[in-house]
């Protein structure tokens, strides 16, 4: 064989000419799957031949093994395989049996996916978001995702692992390798073919007698028929009256008849209504006048109302905030029961909305309006503490449930209001007067204070700059308390207020009980504010003392005390 590897030897020509002649008429190329006939086994490796092919194409044991094939696998079989490299370094031919067979199963893949037809698998375990499923025919392995088990949530899928089973193919990544595939498409489909018999059953105009709510959306209620099919009855098929969400009118488990007002086939839905199956009331809308009372009967109470029947069909809202003249926004559960027949005041008709507000206060007096004929500003009225905070008390006005505003301020002339209110509690019986009644925004205002004659009318008659005699109840470092001769009330003079000269202005002068005279220097009866002052006095002496006895410069070296003493004696002569 030496003369071969000399390719100028006539021989060697003629050889390589005849083996390429030979090559040529079998296509072998590299990529593509070919047969190789099982030559030879041993217990690593599985020799086999390929006509075209310089040297015997070798296949590890093991990558049989992996395949389940190795058992199976006998001389004179053919396997197919990928033809990987015509010759390696070493001058091998490289194949691979299990890259043959991937690339055989997504043939069979593809051609599934094509023609829309289901696959035969079995899920072989669990993984990240979903589980694996292996291809039956071919062994390949394919992503079922957690959504695509069922048609409804599984807690348990044990019943489900290894069983061969049908799967639908939804996604193909064929540069990635990727399957995905889906059981759930399988049942629907088998579904959709019962629910297609099912509506054959159903057409435009019947009456589905006892179908069960199911459940609600925003946009309409859903009912089961029979227990074979689900069925949509629209938000604005459920009541000739407004609603704004289903559960204002069903409930979860009750059963009413239906009206089939549409028949889907392609899509697979029925639709049907609630109100069609009565005339509608708006027709006669005419019938009802504004601001009259009628009865109306309690459907369905919610947390901001209650659903309230004029006649059947023809439904209306009773907000909370019309339930009372008293309680504001008070819950309906707390004043009626479902079935109550009430009576109400119509307020609006809006033909265009198909709209109806009633009013349940309207329907009796305004108490406010009774109370401010009966008990004008002014007026004194016994009334009970039902309620208290930390600034006012509640007080419930005879037999007219109203309880009027009392604030602390208005419980006393003489003490802090906030220390005056904690003398009282609730259930005592106090009278009060009426100071402000405001019947469009249903509040009274009362004050105890006001019965009682006030300390500050002591003031009519004075004036600013006026000297009045005081008594001292006590005395610090701030200042002197005094209470003016004849007055219930006690003012605070201030230590800068003692005395012109500063050395002078000591509290400590002075003692309780004692008797001085000091001026009114500030008189303000709308904010009740006086300020007494000793000083002021002083000053208006002085002033009067110059005035009469000579210049500023002539008297200012005289103490102010005789001076004020000489002008006492001349006033005495």
């Amino acid at each position: 064989m030496e003369i071969y590897k000399d390719l100028s030897n006539p021989a060697s020509k003629e050889f390589q000419e005849l083996l390429n002649s030979q090559l040529s008429k079998v296509k072998i190329e590299e990529g593509k799957i070919i047969e190789g006939k099982v030559n030879k086994i041993t217990e690593k490796y599985v020799f086999l031949h390929v006509d075209g092919l310089k040297s015997e194409p070798v296949l590890d044991i093991n990558e049989l093994k992996n395949m389940g094939l190795s058992k199976k696998i006998k001389i004179g079989e053919v396997i197919p395989v990928l033809l990987e490299r015509l010759e390696d370094k070493m001058g091998e031919v490289v194949v691979s049996a299990s890259k043959a067979q991937k690339i055989k199963g997504w043939d069979i893949l593809v051609e599934a996916y094509e023609k829309n037809e289901p696959i035969m698998g079995r899920i072989t375990s669990k993984c990240k978001g979903g589980c694996i499923v292996e291809h039956i025919d071919t062994g390949s392995l394919m992503f079922l995702p957690g959504s695509q088990i069922s048609d409804k949530p599984l807690k348990d899928i044990s019943h489900l692992m290894n069983e061969p089973q049908k799967f639908a193919l939804i996604k193909l990544d064929k540069i990635r390798g990727n399957a995905c595939v889906s059981r759930k498409e399988i049942i629907s489909s088998f579904k959709k073919e019962d629910k297609a018999k099912i509506i054959e059953k159903y057409k435009v105009g019947d009456i589905i007698k006892g179908a069960e709510v199911k459940g609600y959306s925003s946009f309409g209620c859903f009912f089961n028929v029979n227990g074979e099919l689900d069925v949509l009855v629209h938000l604005q098929e459920i009541s000739y009256s407004r609603v704004n969400h289903p559960d204002e009118v069903f409930n979860i488990g009750e059963k009413h008849d239906l009206k089939v007002i549409s028949v889907d086939k392609e899509k697979l839905q029925v639709g049907c209504s609630v109100k069609q199956l009565s005339p509608d009331p708006f027709e006669h809308i005419d019938n009802y006048e504004l601001n009259k009372i009628y009865k109306v009967k309690v459907v369905k109470i919610m947390d901001f109302g209650a659903f309230c029947e004029l006649e059947p069909g023809l439904t209306t809202l009773l907000h909370s905030s019309e339930l009372s003249w008293t309680k504001k926004n008070i819950s309906a559960k707390k004043m009626l029961r479902v079935g109550d027949v009430i009576d109400c005041v119509i307020t609006e008709i809006d033909k265009e909305k198909r709209r109806v507000a009633i009013s349940h206060k309207l329907a009796k007096e305004n108490p406010f309006e009774v109370f401010e004929q009966k008990y004008p500003i002014g007026t004194l009225v016994e009334g009970e503490i039902v309620n208290k905070n930390e600034y006012s008390l509640f007080v419930k006005m005879e037999n007219l449930d109203i309880d009027a505003f009392l604030h602390c301020n208005d419980l006393t002339y003489l003490n802090n209001g906030e220390e005056e209110l904690n003398k009282y509690k609730i259930g005592d019986k106090i009278k009060v007067k009426v100071i402000e009644i405001k019947s469009s925004e249903q509040k009274v205002r009362v004050g105890l204070r006001q019965t009682k004659n006030d300390p500050f009318n002591w003031f009519k008659d004075k004036k600013k700059n006026q000297t009045i005699t005081v008594k001292i109840i006590s005395s610090d470092n701030k200042g002197l308390i005094v209470r003016p001769e004849g007055c219930e009330m006690d003012f605070n003079i201030k230590k800068s207020q003692i005395a012109i000269n500063s050395a002078d202005a000591r509290p400590s002068r002075f003692t309780g009980g004692e008797r001085i005279d000091c001026a009114i220097a500030e008189l303000d009866f709308d904010k009740r504010k006086v300020q007494l002052s000793i000083k002021l006095l002083e000053e208006i002496e002085k002033k009067e003392a110059l005035e009469k006895y000579g210049s500023e410069g002539s008297g200012k070296n005289l103490p102010f005390s005789s001076l004020s003493e000489d002008l006492k004696k001349k006033d005495k002569k």
